[in-house]
């Protein structure tokens, strides 16, 4: 039994002294000290499980440290490429002398992101705007997004009332449009009876009268919904007319009829603001680049006028809203002041060009040996 305690003891010294204590590690006497030996062999292990503990916290903190470098690291960059890529002076590009007054310039652009916050519904953040920046804003201007607004609430609530409502009301208008958006709604309030299965085909028959009016324009589209009844007993979701249950039409009819509500009260489908604000995202470099080549050539003049920028910009289709006419000769766009003229032999110049290519009182085409009064070219409106 002695050898057995020794050999435990040595056992245990050795763990000690692998952990970097030092202790006796000669034998002991069995009889007097076997009950201190028993103590000391569980103090040991406790430490060492202490020591193994704190060894892995060490190396836990230590990893942490270095993915903290490669996060400061790359955070680091990022900052460096803001740095370098983006010019603190962008109020630089255009001379103050080419826009209006500072006054002018902040009551403008309040008034856009009121008109901003209006569209997309923010009503009460509106409303503090034009408290906090002192903002005249008559009722006239609020009223159409404010029934806009409310509108596109109960269809997102699947309530069709209102917008019916209005449709109706605005009928005459939306035909000289050449909107559907009067039969959309019919249709998918046609739709939500069907949906109510049986019981709700008397009254989906009844409300089939609202389509006359559109038949002759929409008659292929009146035909399936009323062939969907034939499925009606044996439930619309298994029949070949289940398609007519697709929650986009919800989806669809509040585009339908934010285009055509803004089409009529003369209002733009996107925000003016955020269509502006892309548009600048990809022109500023653009201008950038021009502004330091202006300054290059000292012919800082070149741009005065506000209404034009000093080169054609590519801004992509979204952003094309009309026609626009570029003078094949000059390679100039034209403008109110130098409006598209079709001559008699069917090609358009610009007005600038034109009177340059007079010659004695005669124009000759740049295009084809016609001659002909300049006077009877026309100006053409995109």
């Amino acid at each position: 039994m002695g050898s057995t305690v020794n050999r435990a003891w040595r056992s245990c010294c050795t763990m000690w002294a692998s952990c970097g204590l030092s202790w006796p590690a000669q034998d002991i006497d069995i009889l007097g000290t076997l009950r201190i030996t028993s103590e000391l062999m569980c103090f040991s292990v406790h430490h060492i499980r202490r020591y193994k503990c704190c060894r892995k916290i060490k190396d836990t903190v230590q990893k942490l440290a270095s993915d903290h470098k490669d996060i400061h690291s790359s955070v680091s960059r990022v900052g460096k490429a803001i740095d370098r890529n983006f010019d603190s002076e962008i109020c630089g590009v255009v001379s103050d002398a080419v826009w209006d007054s500072r006054e002018k310039q902040q009551q403008t652009l309040q008034m856009a992101i009121l008109e901003h916050l209006y569209q997309q519904g923010m009503l009460s953040v509106a409303e503090e705007l034009c408290q906090e920046s002192t903002l005249n804003v008559d009722l006239d201007f609020k009223q159409p997004f404010l029934e806009l607004n409310r509108i596109l609430e109960a269809l997102h609530e699947q309530d069709l009332g209102p917008a019916l409502e209005w449709a109706v009301s605005h009928r005459q208008r939306l035909l000289e449009l050449n909107s559907s958006l009067e039969f959309k709604l019919h249709r998918l309030q046609f739709i939500r009876l069907l949906a109510g299965g049986p019981e709700k085909q008397l009254e989906a028959l009844s409300y089939a009268r609202h389509f006359q009016p559109f038949a002759h324009v929409h008659q292929r589209e009146i035909q399936v919904m009323m062939g969907s009844l034939v499925y009606l007993q044996l439930g619309l979701e298994k029949s070949p007319y289940c398609h007519l249950l697709d929650n986009s039409h919800w989806a669809e009819i509040c585009e339908t009829f934010t285009r055509d509500a803004c089409s009529l009260l003369g209002l733009s489908v996107e925000s003016p603001l955020s269509v502006s604000f892309a548009s600048g995202c990809v022109a500023l470099p653009v201008l950038m680049n021009i502004k330091a080549v202006m300054e290059q050539r000292q012919c800082s003049g070149v741009w005065s006028h506000k209404d034009e920028l000093p080169i054609e910009i590519e801004l992509g289709m979204k952003c094309w809203y009309h026609s626009v006419f570029a003078c094949p000769i000059l390679r100039q766009q034209t403008s109110d002041s130098n409006p598209p003229i079709k001559l008699i032999c069917g090609h358009v110049i610009s007005r600038d060009a034109l009177n340059k290519l007079i010659n004695g009182g005669k124009l000759k085409c740049p295009y084809c040996p016609m001659e002909q009064n300049p006077a009877d070219g026309k100006r053409i409106i995109f």
